[in-house]
């Protein structure tokens, strides 16, 4: 029976990824704790200008702050999702913790997935194209690929150029594109488009199977803030200063 998604994986693999990614973020909302929400200090100076500059109350700040911390775990967990999807083509698989996020089975491709074009620094490009070529070296047969799901271009080329300081170079290891990449594993040039355009539908459809009544305890920390406001009277933000900063010389007059 033909596919009700895409063509090149199964509808019960791609609505499985989706779930897998709903979950992450459920996960995500449910995990900010107020001790989450202040594992990497918060800057209330930036949260002062962003109040008094864009005109935001204190509890909306600290909403937008949640958030943004919230986004930033999700944005993984969307690499992830593309993995899994590339990891369930036929003749594809995940590395699962392999030093590779996708291959052939055959052993002819390996590939290493970035979400963005811009999350490594020059130290982290370094290493990632000595284990491509690593790879290329190990297995003969093997192009090996640096992907860039959001990428400035399209392009499927030769990585090679000055990293570090020190040029590199390898007649097998590439730097590609998101819609490159996918077309390469599914045969179909299009088939991130087919992707994006039936990513809608497939959601509401997995949605579509959850229960009604179960409900999502999401973030307590703004909770947890106000209600310490209460007893000491602070404001907001000068309660997570305070919680942030009390050992800086003069903050715990706050």
């Amino acid at each position: 029976m033909e596919n009700k998604y895409v063509s090149f994986v199964s509808d019960e693999h791609l609505l499985l990824c989706i779930e897998n990614l709903y979950n992450a973020y459920i996960n995500a909302k449910n995990n900010i704790s107020k001790r989450k929400f202040y594992k990497n200090k918060i800057d209330t100076f930036k949260l002062t200008f962003d109040s008094k500059f864009n005109d935001i109350d204190e509890n909306d700040l600290v909403q937008s702050e949640i958030l943004r911390q919230i986004d930033k775990s999700i944005n993984n967990s969307i690499g992830t999702f593309h993995e899994q999807i590339l990891g369930g083509i036929d003749g594809y698989e995940i590395g699962n913790l392999s030093g590779f996020d996708i291959k052939a089975s055959d052993d002819t491709l390996f590939a290493d997935i970035k979400n963005k074009h811009n999350t490594m620094n020059s130290s982290s490009a370094e290493a990632l194209f000595q284990k491509l070529a690593r790879f290329a070296d190990d297995y003969k047969k093997a192009n090996c690929y640096w992907v860039q799901i959001l990428a400035k271009g399209s392009f499927n080329e030769h990585w090679r150029g000055d990293i570090n300081g020190k040029e590199y170079s390898h007649s097998r290891v590439f730097k590609i594109s998101g819609d490159r990449f996918y077309a390469l594993l599914a045969g179909d040039e299009y088939a991130l488009f087919k992707l994006y355009q039936a990513l809608p539908q497939a959601i509401d459809d997995f949605l579509n199977t959850l229960e009604k009544e179960k409900s999502v305890d999401e973030h307590s920390a703004l909770d947890e803030i106000v209600s310490e406001t209460k007893s000491t009277q602070r404001s907001i933000l000068d309660q997570i200063t305070f919680e942030n900063y009390r050992y800086y010389l003069g903050f715990d007059k706050l």
